[in-house]
């Protein structure tokens, strides 16, 4: 193949790529965001009782006689069996002389550790609930964690309120590159979360034996989408 051959291939070849590339839309690629804030209407309360003792089987029996009241006082403020669930139970030995070089580790005792979730759908109650149970001897409370029984609404206003910031975007967008905005190519979404709670201080429970700020969820969702440029 001569030179001039090749030199007119490659000048052809150039030039379709260039006219491919001109006949190729652009693209605008938004992420938006959505949140709700919402009052929560149920709790998550991880409680239980801890105890020491010289044998395995005494802490156990401590512990047990602690949870079988708490698990009656639950049933009697109305708690169902089915919001009731054992998270947590162990048994371990206590070590002496641990920090001696000289003399071995041996045990000294057991402590045992009997933990139950709990799911409290009537808020009003849970500061009294948690009161009641300390009184029967609680020792270990593991947080409390606020949600919505069914947040699935709520997920979704925050999914249209996601696409709807997004579509915003992707308008101020191709208005400030002086293009036009074509049609939606893609949409995809980035995930929906219910964070921690937002306390506020001392909400509508404040008048309970233990005082509780339920506060406020922050239900957040995130989508990217994907604009073809108007070809003029």
């Amino acid at each position: 193949m001569s030179k001039v051959t090749s030199f007119l291939s490659a000048l052809f070849f150039l030039a379709a790529l260039s006219t491919a590339s001109a006949e190729t839309p652009g693209h605008i690629t938004v992420t938006g965001v959505g949140s709700v804030s919402v009052v929560p209407d149920m709790a998550l309360v991880t409680v239980g009782a801890s105890a020491e003792a010289d044998t395995a089987k005494a802490a156990m029996d401590e512990t047990s006689q602690i949870t079988a009241a708490i698990l009656d006082r639950l049933t009697e403020a109305g708690v169902a069996e089915r919001d009731v669930q054992t998270s947590d139970l162990s048994l371990n030995p206590l070590w002496s002389n641990r920090s001696s070089s000289e003399n071995r580790p041996a045990i000294s005792g057991y402590q045992a550790s009997n933990r139950v979730t709990v799911r409290v759908r009537e808020l009003g109650a849970l500061g009294e609930i948690l009161d009641a149970v300390l009184s029967d001897g609680a020792n270990t409370l593991g947080g409390i964690q606020f949600m919505l029984a069914d947040p699935e609404p709520v997920l979704n206003d925050a999914r249209v309120r996601a696409v709807a910031d997004a579509r915003a975007r992707a308008e101020l967008f191709a208005t400030a590159a002086g293009v036009t905005l074509g049609p939606l190519v893609s949409l995809s979404e980035g995930g929906a979360q219910m964070p921690a709670p937002e306390m506020f201080g001392m909400a509508r429970m404040a008048d309970s034996a233990v005082p509780v700020a339920q506060g406020e969820l922050d239900m957040r969702a995130s989508v990217t989408l994907v604009y073809q440029i108007q070809s003029e």
